[in-house]
């Protein structure tokens, strides 16, 4: 008997070991889902989404970019065929940060990696991966981490819904959300002059395409535009800069 409560007060102790750190590591990442899940809400609100469709959607798609993306064209009359190409190739870049955190999850259990894909964000995997890097980091505190954020954001999105029935439509710049998110997403991946080359070219092949193809597949364009020339910059300024530096 006594063992059994040494037990206990055992496992106790190792689940306090990982969710401390992951709610820790957690609470920068809601704060910022605050503002953009109540956003969210409202503009899902304003939209024609119920609050159920509004919580689902939520839980079924935990990406905020494509909620906000698929709201729009949801509200613009988009088909829905439209709206999910367009969601998925905006999300592919979650291949790209799985990928990079799988590297430190090797010999894990498939149903806990399975957990853990699905609340993979910009902003957990960037927290994620720099705990991981420091080597004081598991999956168990990773996956706290990861839903503390989502059920802040579910709950943030569904209150913002409540909201927006007495919050007027375009009141409070509350349209400009989801362009604001974007800058300062693109400001904190801006680390030379390969980022800013990359972004001005993005959003002046944006305004040019805009013009000349209807819908939304310009940005689609654009980016991939973008990132091919940053590519290529890349690797003919690194070579010559390295030169210079005398490495």
């Amino acid at each position: 008997m006594k063992s059994s409560k040494l037990e206990k007060y055992a496992t106790h102790g190792e689940r306090k070991a990982f969710v401390s750190p992951g709610m820790a590591a957690a609470w920068p990442i809601c704060l910022g889902y605050l503002p953009i899940g109540l956003a969210f809400g409202v503009l899902a609100q304003k939209a024609g989404l119920s609050l159920l469709e509004i919580g689902l959607m939520s839980v079924v798609v935990f990406a905020g970019s494509a909620q906000f993306i698929a709201v729009s064209m949801l509200a613009a009359g988009a088909s829905l065929l439209s709206i999910v190409a367009t969601t998925f190739v905006v999300n592919l870049r979650h291949f790209l940060m799985s990928s990079a955190l799988a590297v430190f999850l090797k010999n894990t259990d498939r149903k806990k990696l399975s957990f853990f894909a699905y609340g993979v964000t910009d902003e957990s995997f960037a927290v994620n991966l720099s705990k991981f890097r420091d080597s004081q980091w598991d999956l168990n505190s990773a996956l706290v981490t990861n839903y503390t954020a989502n059920v802040t954001s579910i709950m943030t999105t569904v209150v913002g819904g409540i909201g927006g029935q007495f919050i007027p439509a375009h009141a409070f710049g509350i349209d400009y959300a989801l362009i604001a998110m974007f800058i300062c997403l693109l400001v904190f991946q801006i680390r030379g002059i390969i980022y800013v080359i990359t972004a001005i070219t993005a959003g002046i092949f944006a305004v040019i395409l805009s013009i000349l193809i209807p819908g939304n597949s310009y940005i689609v364009i654009a980016s991939m535009i973008a990132a091919a020339i940053g590519v290529v910059s890349k690797r003919t300024v690194g070579p010559g800069k390295e030169r210079s530096d005398g490495v």
